[in-house]
């Protein structure tokens, strides 16, 4: 399944119409500034997986429906096959493939994520996003050079990292070789009502 850049724009631009927030509101709720918001709505820029995900979150919907147009169904269990992930290619070059796409109403994401080498990347510093919740990140393959805001860590084959992802974080595939790795997303519950 190709995820269509313009169709994502589309659906993300009808949600923020029909909930009444403007372009101001959704820039400050992905990070953004409100040119480069209104880029990625109008489809003329791809999007960062924390931009969907923040997207989603502002709007209460699955990030599978701004992605595909469709609401997960299964609730009892859902197994997704070897190669069958559904893809995000993001900007940044790593390829995402969810894990869990057809579930509903998930308490975590879970991806299959290759991270390419890059050589020119190695000495620059790495772009830190964010997004409310927690990150588990299991290293299949390769070497992984983890920013945690100013603390650098690399990762390597069956390392594993847990950490609050509301605090600045990037990463890179680093020592000479593409890093695969397992990554589960975890929400932020929602505090009880009283």
């Amino acid at each position: 399944m190709e995820l269509i850049i313009s169709e994502i724009a589309q659906r993300i631009r009808t949600l923020r119409i029909d909930m009444d927030f403007s372009v101001e509101e959704m820039a400050k709720a992905v990070g953004s500034t409100i040119e480069e918001y209104e880029l990625a709505e109008s489809g003329k820029t791809d999007f960062s997986f924390t931009f969907i995900y923040k997207c989603a979150e502002k709007f209460g919907v699955d990030m599978i429906e701004l992605l595909t147009g469709d609401n997960p169904r299964l609730s009892f269990y859902s197994i997704v096959r070897k190669g069958e992930g559904l893809p995000m290619k993001r900007r940044s070059g790593f390829n995402y493939y969810h894990l869990g796409y057809r579930f509903k109403d998930k308490l975590c994401e879970p991806f299959l994520v290759t991270a390419p080498y890059s050589e020119e990347e190695q000495n620059k510093p790495i772009t830190l996003s964010n997004h409310e919740g927690q990150e588990f990140d299991y290293i299949i393959s390769g070497s992984l050079k983890v920013a945690f805001e100013s603390h650098i860590e690399v990762l390597n084959e069956g390392d594993s990292v847990l950490y609050d992802s509301s605090h600045g974080h990037g990463m890179i595939a680093t020592n000479g070789g593409d890093c695969v790795f397992l990554a589960m997303i975890m929400k932020k519950p929602d505090k009880p009502k009283e």
